[in-house]
């Protein structure tokens, strides 16, 4: 079987971890690099934790160190509320015993795609300026990358960050914006479809017979992911973010899509909102609105169970 390539750029994050493991397991995927950026938590952290995700998967994936700071304005504050300091909820940090590549992310991203041409997935569930910057570096990455797969934004579904805005477009708008504006296929699976993605712990805890490794790893780092979910936004269960977006890649028949040309606001009052523009010489965007909740689940945690 033929499996798609997959870069995903990471800030791991409880969520990230799942969009993780779910590609390192995937036998549809290949996850042939991880590049880091801060949002979650510092990009020093989400490096190291992402080297510790392949490292549990039993996997040597690279990793690239990236943004640590947005392109344009003040960084917000790291999401340790949602995530915990250390990223996995109240788990302590751990050190992993391999360590990152010695290259710039943006010159690593524009060598990967340019070295296979038309066959990389890019799965950014991070703020975008590991992306915007790839793209100052090397536009024509534009026209060899197989399509840019995104947790973020939302359009009919209002922010979770504030009314308008999506935590990773929020965090660098700038650069969202200028991912959103290039000539390449854009696909966004945000708000509207991964806020209904509910599991609750009942869903991790069923895969500990099956996964004891990885199962206790998600079954601990989502006690603390759960805990925000009921008390701040009231859903018991966490919202499965980053793990619909990678399923997306592979699965799009899941997703019911509009087709818009988006662009993100970067004023002040409505800052991170991504919003059709009505510059007709952006490429339509696929904005998935609806999702096959169920299928989504059941695709994770199958996939999942197959690990250690």
């Amino acid at each position: 079987m033929t499996r798609s390539k997959i870069i995903i750029d990471t800030d791991p994050g409880i969520d990230d971890a799942m969009a993780i493991f779910y590609a390192g397991l995937c036998d549809k995927l290949d996850l042939i690099a991880m590049t880091t950026v801060f949002g979650n938590v510092t990009a020093e952290i989400a490096t190291r934790n992402a080297l510790v995700l392949a490292e549990t998967m039993r996997q040597v994936i690279p990793v690239a160190r990236g943004a640590a700071t947005p392109l344009v304005q003040t960084p917000n504050h790291v999401s340790d509320h949602v995530h915990g300091v250390e990223g996995f909820g109240d788990m302590p940090a751990q050190t992993p015993k391999g360590s990152a590549l010695d290259v710039p992310v943006p010159e690593y991203l524009c060598q990967m795609i340019n070295d296979h041409p038309g066959e990389i997935i890019l799965c950014p569930v991070g703020p975008l300026t590991n992306i915007a910057l790839a793209l100052r570096l090397d536009p024509s990455i534009a026209t060899k990358v197989k399509a840019v797969v995104i947790m973020g934004g939302g359009l009919h579904s209002g922010g979770n960050v504030s009314d308008y805005a999506e935590a990773n477009i929020w965090n660098d708008p700038h650069a969202a914006d200028e991912v959103f504006a290039a000539d390449w296929e854009v696909v966004m699976i945000g708000l509207d479809v991964t806020q209904k993605v509910v599991c609750p712990h009942s869903d991790f805890t069923a895969m500990l017979g099956d996964a004891p490794i990885i199962g206790d790893f998600l079954a601990q780092a989502t006690d603390f992911y759960i805990k925000f979910y009921q008390d701040e936004v009231g859903v018991d269960g966490c919202q499965m973010h980053d793990p619909t977006a990678v399923i997306a890649t592979i699965y799009p028949e899941l997703f019911k899509y509009e087709h818009h040309p988006i662009e993100v606001c970067t004023d002040e009052d409505r800052i991170g909102e991504t919003r059709i523009s009505n510059d007709k010489s952006r490429r339509l965007a696929k904005v998935a609105v609806d999702v096959d909740i169920a299928a989504v689940k059941k695709i994770f945690f199958d996939t999942i169970k197959t690990g250690f």
